[in-house]
């Protein structure tokens, strides 16, 4: 079966959206808090800013290609999100970081959605 947007629950289509600008953001803010140095640069955190984008990567172009495992993969990208999205609300007022945050806690709802959905229809 050919998997077009057509094919792909409204749901799916929004997580595959998540994801993608979840993965720009983070790695244009991994780039911002290298620029800051510091706390900002901490390289526990820039991981998580890279884990973060990598998997948002993975769990797009898994659930592109209507992969079984797919609900799997959402579920462990809401993990990772989750924990990216609370490394950066630590930076308070810091708008570049709360905008990662907020990218990161709406991939989170939106993959633990799509990993509540085991039997979804690709």
């Amino acid at each position: 079966m050919h998997h077009t947007a057509e094919h792909r629950s409204a749901a799916m289509n929004e997580c595959i959206d998540n994801c993608t600008q979840c993965h720009q953001i983070c790695i244009e803010t991994a780039s911002y808090c290298l620029s800051m140095g510091g706390k900002h640069a901490a390289a526990d955190h820039i991981g998580l800013l890279q884990a973060c984008a990598d998997i948002c990567t993975t769990c797009a172009d898994t659930m592109l290609r209507g992969v079984a495992v797919s609900p799997a993969v959402c579920g462990a990208c809401a993990e990772v999100c989750a924990a990216c999205a609370t490394s950066c609300e630590q930076f308070g007022d810091d708008a570049a970081m709360k905008r990662c945050a907020e990218a990161c806690r709406r991939c989170e709802k939106s993959c633990r959605a799509m990993a509540g959905m085991a039997g979804m229809k690709m």
